[in-house]
């Protein structure tokens, strides 16, 4: 459930981007909505970070005989988690 609100957020902070730049286009924006959309798009960019973040989190990464190859960084933070048992 928790996703899905995340994606809700997201959809939304997207489309009021969205509007506030279709705005600044057709007839400019003020002091205002200048400072809304830098706010909302550095709230997108924060979401996107840990969003992605997260799926690098959870990727184990294999070469083309079968060995893992994940990046040792990955590995430990994996482990650390407890994630991974190795």
């Amino acid at each position: 459930m928790v996703e899905l609100n995340e994606n809700k957020r997201q959809a939304e902070l997207i489309q009021r981007i969205n509007e506030l730049a279709h705005k600044q286009k057709k007839v400019g924006l003020n002091r205002e909505e200048k400072q809304e959309q830098a706010a909302l798009r550095q709230e997108y960019l924060a979401n996107f970070r840990q969003g992605f973040k997260a799926q690098l989190l959870h990727t184990k990464l294999y070469n083309t005989q079968g060995q893992e190859i994940t990046p040792a960084k990955i590995r430990k933070i994996q482990k650390n988690k407890g994630w991974r048992s190795n």
